[in-house]
């Protein structure tokens, strides 16, 4: 059986069935019964017309981001006339669109007219399948459609990838775009410091050091770390810890460990960052604008900013990245940021026409252009070896490369809460790392008491 992660809520879980008539008996999530080699949803006629609703919150982002996607939307419309895709950004007002995505889809569904295609976050992946009532993708399109998808016609899906979408051998979403924590760094900055850029620190008592180096010598920013703010969420902060021995949550999702040791590790240490004066006390929109600008020594991000990385710097500095850090006595360990496509329609021929959108969404063609629009890391990664794909650009960019791609092989996933009060159980946790580390909070008493409140919004057994 292929698991996303242990969930332990499977008798909860909201069973998915078709309206199709094709579906002679009720269909039952993650149950090994289910026939899901063959499609129960037929396939459009030529000639038959479909209008769908694909919700990104990437159209509330301007530049690069409404731009690519854009282009991949026009482009998927004449290689399917017979379909209309209506594209959109999340219901809200949140500075960052992301904020709104499962808000906006969950108030439409009660409304009963939820986006046929939406782009979500991993670290809402318990929610979406459980209660925003994501359809089981290999169920109406049949197990052997969703594989033949991620092996592709050249270039499969890395193979540590394809199960991020998946629950109880079931898979509802296909992982879109995504990135592992990248140590980017300002090698004009190194320079000046007197560090060598070919020798980019291995270890965080090394990247401690050399930020403290340049903030003394440059009068910059030494360092960021993007994982420990509560707009930065917990995938980057689960990554730290995990490389640290530790996790935020149990594998069989019944106990948080917040205050764990390894926890305890990776907050001291940003803690002490700061406290250094290698750290400056900057939002997350701040620490990225700095690093864009070369007013940052380094920065530990995800590579949906590399293209902004590559645009600020370009003509004034040097740009240059390398893998996540080491703990002393620990393997790095990468998680992955970035989001799945889900399919909530009922309509077996909006299903359909969806499920067209996100097999193009997810092909060659699509990651070629969203790489080279945001930077965002080609889950087929042998396009990177492809002249008539990805060569060329990977060619100019494989020093910034080749740290993601090297990761992508190792990551662990990001692990979702459990329940419907997931979302205050992240901001619990990241607000308790966010007053530690930058408003030098005791981290054992704010993690401690993080953790408590969070497990009285665990769901019961």
């Amino acid at each position: 059986m292929r698991t996303h992660l242990p969930l332990r809520h499977l008798a909860s879980a909201v069973a998915v069935c078709s309206a199709v008539t094709l579906f002679a008996s009720a269909c039952s999530m993650g149950s090994s019964s289910d026939d899901t080699t063959t499609s129960a949803v037929p396939e459009l006629r030529p000639d038959q017309k479909v209008s769908i609703v694909f919700e990104s919150y990437n159209y509330g982002l301007a530049g690069a981001w409404t731009d690519t996607f854009n282009t991949l939307i026009a482009n998927f419309t004449k290689q399917h006339p017979n379909i209309t895709v209506k594209a959109q950004k999340p219901q809200g007002n949140s500075p960052n669109p992301a904020g709104d995505a499962v808000s906006s889809v969950q108030s439409q569904t009660v409304a009963g007219s939820p986006p046929d295609v939406a782009q979500l976050g991993f670290g809402d992946f318990d929610f979406t399948i459980h209660q925003l009532g994501a359809k089981p993708l290999s169920t109406l399109f049949g197990e052997a459609a969703v594989q033949a998808n991620f092996q592709g016609d050249k270039y499969p899906y890395a193979s540590a990838v394809r199960t991020l979408g998946d629950f109880g051998g079931v898979t509802y979403g296909i992982p879109f775009v995504m990135s592992t924590p990248v140590l980017y760094y300002n090698a004009d900055l190194f320079r000046a410091a007197g560090l060598d850029p070919a020798k980019p620190p291995t270890t965080w008592d090394e990247v401690a050091a050399d930020a403290k180096a340049i903030a003394t010598k440059t009068g910059k920013g030494g360092a960021y770390l993007d994982c420990l703010t509560k707009s930065a969420t917990d995938w980057c902060y689960q990554s730290l810890v995990r490389s640290a021995g530790g996790q935020v949550i149990s594998d069989d999702r019944k106990t948080l460990s917040f205050a764990d040791p390894a926890a305890l590790t990776v907050t001291t240490m940003a803690q002490n960052m700061v406290k250094s004066g290698a750290t400056p006390v900057y939002t997350q929109q701040q620490g990225y604008e700095a690093f864009a600008r070369g007013d940052m020594g380094m920065i530990l991000e995800s590579s949906s900013l590399q293209a902004t990385f590559l645009k600020g710097a370009k003509g004034k500095w040097e740009l240059r990245a390398a893998p996540l850090p080491v703990f002393a006595g620990h393997t790095p360990v990468p998680t992955n940021s970035g989001v799945a496509l889900y399919t909530f329609s009922k309509d077996p021929a909006k299903q359909r026409a969806a499920w067209e959108l996100i097999e193009y969404l997810t092909g060659n063609e699509a990651f070629t252009t969203i790489a080279k629009g945001i930077g965002y890391l080609p889950l087929r990664t042998g396009l990177v070896n492809d002249p008539a794909y990805l060569a060329d650009w990977a060619s100019k960019n494989r020093a910034l490369l080749t740290p993601n791609l090297e990761q992508l092989e190792k990551i662990k996933p990001w692990m979702s809460m459990p329940g419907n009060s997931y979302k205050q159980i992240q901001t619990n946790l990241m607000t308790a790392v966010e007053s530690s580390v930058y408003q030098g909070a005791d981290p054992r008493v704010v993690l401690t008491d993080a953790q408590n409140q969070s497990t009285r919004l665990l769901p019961a057994s």
